[in-house]
This record gives structure tokens, C-alpha cells and sequence, in this order.
């Protein structure tokens, strides 16, 4: 029987609806230690193992103690050995290395963890290239290639393996930001190393590709149709991005390039909204909210990787009519045939929304292109 060990780092993704652009914030993990923010990275891991309980008899698990890992397995009813060691809250990174040391000493197979691109980080110091990993993501940043494309398809992975399916391993790139700087506004991201990851390219994401989209016809192309599509009165929620800051531009209004926007119809353009924030304005406008937004170059994601703030409950009510996707021709080759992604939190959603969809790659111009949520 496969051995896979679990770790979760229950702070991940707290800054991501709020619209921190980040969790490592010693507050922000405070207020959640204390109960005034909610924890989002356990849910993340709860959708991961509750599609493993009806295979439970084919594995076995070790994990780190209480938030760390035992407590959603007992939540979800995966039968499990606890590591003795003890932890204190709010749990740091070293936490996190001792840990993942910890189960590699145990000899597991597999190294599961939950967590963002910093979670990555920590997990690598600790083991190295050589032990074989699978991260779920539940960060703001996700950058590095070692994550599965959402929990869902990380447990459509691990059920390949312990159905005893043949399953290659290749190092997948270990990348994370600087959280200040990006709270400025500006991307440094590093090259920490690589770590040995199953290799399933339908389940495993991409590395990210940066860059800002210099093709300024195009944008000015998408500018104008976009202006031509949505009426007046509209309330137009601006995802992150270079291509959507770019349309932006275009229509006059100097956006955030790492926050979410709104244009406002009466009160013009308002910067960096949370999730709360947002959620206030969309509940007054109904259908008469759009959301535009662009696919992460090189991975494909529009939903679920740095636009937290745009919830599911808000997405629900918006509508798939009135989200707004645009990416250049260029930006979609690098996706190399692969599906756009949607990650939002709520697996029902996404799966509601695979399918095809248009993507407006420039003036009254648009590709049929495939969504998949699940």
C-alpha cells in the first residue's frame, strides 16, 4: 500500500479575498489563530481527501498534528497516524520544514502538502529535489509548478497511483515572490530549486509566465470592442493582470496591476477592493455586473490564482454571461493546446463552468476555447 504523508500550512491563501496579495502577514495570521478571519487552506484540503475516503483501504497516511494536518482528516473520516511532535499557534515555516522532515523520516511515498508558493518554499528546504511531493494549492501566489491545478484534480492524481496506474516523476520549479514588494505593485519572483512531482501535465500546473503584454494594437483592439459590449450603467469588476491594466488604460484609468478594480458607473474607479468590498457594490447592480479578466500565461488559470477577492458567491451572481475574458493570441499559444482553469474555491461551480468559452482576442474578434473547472 502507498504511504503518503500530509502536511498543511492552515494560514495559506488568508490574504487572498482580502485583498493582502499575500498571508505571511503576522496579524493577518493572528486575527485567524484568534477567529476573526476564516481559515480557507483547510477547505482546500477537505475537498482534496474527501474524494479519497471510498479508496481509504488502498493507502496510508501519516500526518503532522492537529491544523497541521490530523484535524481535517478526522473531519473527513481518512483513518490516520499522527507524528508526536508538538506545534504552537499561529504555526511558522519552521513548523512546516520540521514537519515535512519529519514524514520523509517516517518513509512515505508521497508528500502531500497545502499551501502557496511559500509553502513550496518551506517544503523544499526541507526534503530537497529527490522525494516525491504533490502540492495542493490554496495560496494568493502561485507561481511554482510542484501544485495540482485545484484539489480535485490532485485527488484524481493520487487515485491514478494508488490504483497502481504507471506514473513518471519529473522536478517541477520552486518559484515565489517577494510579498512587499508585490504589495507595491511590482513581480520579483525567484528560482528556489525543483522538486520531484508525478508527472500528469491534465493535473499538474504549469510554471507561471511573466511579463507585461506590449502588443498595444492589440489592446487598443480589445479596448474598443469591450467599450462597444458593455452598456452604460454597467459596474465592471477589473480582474489582475497586464492585458486587463492594459485595457484599462486604454479606456483612460490608471489600474492596479496586482489588485482587483471596479469602475464604478457614478463613482468612477475604485482601487484594490477586497472581497467584502466588492460583494457590498454587486449586491446593487445584480445583472448589470461584469467582470473582466485575463488567463495567467503559461498556466491558464482565470479564476483562483490572485483574484480571490472575486468569490464564488460573487461570480454566482454575476454570471459566466458577464465574465469578460480576454488574452492575446500570443498569450494563448503558450498554453500549448491546454484548457483555461478555473480554481475558485467551490468545486460545484467550476464544474458548472467547464465547457467551451469565447475569448476575446481582439477587435469583434474571438476564439472558442476550453474551460475546465474540474
Amino acid at each position: 500500500m502507498i504511504r503518503i504523508g500530509f502536511i498543511l500550512n492552515p494560514y495559506a491563501g488568508l490574504g487572498g479575498p482580502s485583498g493582502f496579495k499575500g498571508s505571511d502577514l503576522p496579524h493577518l495570521q493572528k486575527s485567524a489563530h484568534e477567529g476573526a478571519v476564516q481559515l480557507l487552506a483547510p477547505n482546500r484540503a477537505a475537498t482534496f481527501w474527501s474524494r479519497l475516503v471510498s479508496h481509504q483501504d488502498q493507502f496510508n497516511v501519516v500526518a503532522a498534528p492537529g491544523l497541521l494536518g490530523s484535524d481535517v482528516l478526522s473531519e473527513v473520516g481518512i483513518a490516520h497516524e499522527v507524528l508526536p511532535n508538538e506545534v504552537a499557534y499561529p504555526t511558522t515555516p519552521a513548523d512546516t520544514e520540521r514537519f515535512a522532515q519529519a514524514l520523509v523520516a517516517y518513509g512515505v511515498d508521497l508528500l502531500v502538502f497545502v499551501g502557496g508558493d511559500g509553502t513550496a518554499r518551506d517544503v523544499y528546504r526541507a526534503v530537497g529535489a529527490d522525494v516525491k511531493v504533490l502540492g495542493i494549492p490554496a495560496g494568493v501566489k502561485m507561481h511554482s509548478g510542484v501544485y495540482a491545478i485545484n484539489p480535485q484534480s490532485a485527488a484524481a492524481l493520487v487515485k491514478q497511483l494508488i490504483e497502481g496506474q504507471l506514473m513518471a516523476a519529473r522536478h517541477q520549479e520552486v518559484r515565489d515572490i517577494d510579498e512587499a514588494l508585490f504589495r507595491q505593485g511590482r513581480v520579483q519572483a525567484q528560482h528556489y530549486g525543483e522538486m520531484l512531482v508525478p508527472e500528469a501535465a491534465e493535473y499538474v500546473q504549469a510554471v507561471k509566465q511573466g511579463g507585461i503584454e506590449n502588443e498595444e494594437l492589440v489592446l487598443l483592439a480589445m479596448a474598443d470592442d469591450l467599450r462597444e459590449k458593455l452598456g452604460e450603467g454597467m459596474l465592471i469588476i477589473w480582474a489582475p493582470g497586464s492585458t486587463t491594466l492594459g485595457v484599462l488604460a486604454e479606456w483612460g484609468h490608471q489600474g492596479t496591476l496586482l489588485g482587483v478594480d471596479v469602475l464604478h458607473p457614478e463613482r468612477g474607479l475604485l482601487k484594490d477592493l477586497n472581497a467584502d468590498e466588492l460583494t457590498g457594490l454587486v449586491s446593487g447592480y445584480g445583472d448589470k455586473t461584469a467582470i473582466v479578466l485575463t488567463a495567467i500565461g503559461g498556466q491558464g488559470h482565470i479564476v483562483g490564482r490572485g483574484n480571490q477577492q472575486i468569490t464564488p458567491d460573487i461570480l454566482r451572481s454575476v454570471g459566466l454571461k458577464n465574465l469578460h475574458i480576454l488574452a492575446s493570441k500570443e498569450k494563448l499559444s503558450t498554453l500549448q493546446g491546454r484548457p483555461l482553469l478555473m480554481d475558485s474555491g467551490d468545486a460545484g461551480l467550476d464544474n458548472e463552468w467547464s465547457g467551451w468559452v469565447d475569448v476575446q482576442t481582439g477587435y469583434q474578434e474571438t476564439v472558442m476555447y476550453e474551460l475546465r473547472g474540474g
